[in-house]
């Protein structure tokens, strides 16, 4: 073994790999590549892509350049939506996001045309027919009504495309506003529209935490 060019023999050596080095029958030891976690408040008009061939504005235009070849968007928030978007390059980590079987929670602010009844929360909350089938919302609650708009909280563990939008349509309350506030544990918070930061270490573990069969379950918030 040789540290940073030296032919080491004494058993017990230690050497760190971050800061030297270490060369074992003529190979380098190199540690794995840190991973990137990036959470996004995407701004309405930008599109939920890597890239786009009509030259639209993506989500990773709006992180620095550093960050571009490298991260992706976890799961998917149509153009007129806004929100908590997810940036990473750890594939296994978006794979169990996203994925249905884990059932992470999703939940989003919603603002709707017109003053929804009771009866209608009734029927969204038994669920609705799809071409996919029937869709029930995790949760539904009104929020507030005001000047003839609802505002709303939808809860869902696995998202069809555009579900809650078509969802709103077929109750006859067409979507305003979508938000997305929060994945898992994770919130959007305060951060600003087009603004960006890095997850802690341990939002990184509770998101890993919230992504695991056995975390799923009866949501009783």
């Amino acid at each position: 073994m040789k540290v940073d060019g030296r032919v080491v023999t004494e058993l017990g050596t230690k050497a760190d790999p971050a800061v030297s080095e270490i060369c074992v029958d003529g190979r380098a030891i190199r540690l794995p590549a840190a991973k990137t976690y990036l959470v996004l408040n995407k701004p309405r008009g930008v599109i939920c892509t890597c890239s786009d061939p009509r030259g639209r504005t993506t989500v990773v235009d709006l992180v620095p350049e550093r960050f571009r070849a490298r991260v992706f968007p976890v799961g998917r928030l149509d153009a007129d939506s806004e929100g908590l978007l997810l940036l990473t390059d750890d594939g296994e980590l978006a794979q169990r996001l996203t994925h249905p079987r884990f059932g992470v929670l999703k939940i989003y602010e919603v603002v709707v045309r017109g003053d929804m009844r009771r009866e209608t929360l009734a029927r969204l909350r038994r669920g609705l027919l799809l071409d996919e089938g029937q869709v029930v919302p995790a949760r539904v609650e009104i929020a507030q009504r005001k000047r003839g708009r609802t505002r709303l909280h939808v809860a869902l563990r696995e998202g069809h495309k555009r579900e809650i939008r078509r969802l709103m349509e077929r109750v006859g309350h067409p979507v305003i506003r979508l938000t997305r506030r929060q994945i898992g544990p994770l919130k959007l918070g305060d951060l600003r529209p087009g603004a960006f930061r890095r997850l802690s270490r341990s939002e990184v573990a509770a998101l890993r935490g919230a992504a695991r069969p056995e975390s799923t379950g009866h949501d009783n918030a």
